[in-house]
């Protein structure tokens, strides 16, 4: 079996995000434009690869303050850094449907290697005639490893915002039909 494009869908699909917050819970967000595709080869899963892009302004936690907030240059600086991304580098089987995948994040101006835990979840024909498949990652982050270094000491101790990052991809792609050649 061949290697297969697949776009990713964005309107069944998710990056969302959760950091600590003062110590005692979570904040949650999401990415709401972004784009990617997958080369994926179920027989081969080692020649698959993957490719995201983020508008990091697109970011939404449900609060316009703190949205505004991570917009500036005090987090994502938008104004400087208008995009993330995510290139593979290597996909490695850990067990059957379940994959680590090694590649680059950018993010702030900054390239990091990251590795992500991947859950094949499953392939089927939709209703137009086309094959989805989903998966699942999730990876954690330094946020000061991307110099998202700002925050306020509080007085109980410890900090306003944590800096592990936790990343979940919920991703449902397209299979691209095969072209005919002319």
């Amino acid at each position: 079996m061949a290697v297969s494009v697949w776009n990713i869908d964005p309107s069944h699909s998710a990056i969302a995000f959760s950091v600590r917050h003062m110590v005692v819970s979570k904040t949650r967000g999401r990415f709401t434009k972004w784009s990617g595709q997958l080369r994926f080869d179920a027989a081969n899963p080692a020649a698959s690869s993957v490719e995201v892009n983020i508008d990091p302004a697109s970011l939404d936690t449900a609060d316009a303050q703190r949205d505004a907030h991570l917009r500036s240059p005090d987090f994502l600086d938008i104004e400087k850094y208008p995009s993330a991304s995510f290139s593979s580098r290597k996909v490695e089987v850990v067990a059957e449907d379940r994959y680590r995948v090694t590649g680059d994040l950018t993010l702030h101006g900054i390239r990091k290697q990251v590795v992500l835990d991947v859950t094949y979840e499953g392939a089927g024909k939709d209703p137009w005639g086309g094959e989805r498949a989903g998966f699942v990652a999730t990876t954690a982050i330094d946020r000061k490893d991307f110099g998202l270094v700002w925050n306020k000491a509080l007085e109980t101790g410890g900090v306003l915002v944590g800096d592990k990052v936790e990343l979940t991809l919920e991703i449902e792609a397209v299979k691209q039909a095969a072209q005919v050649a002319a």
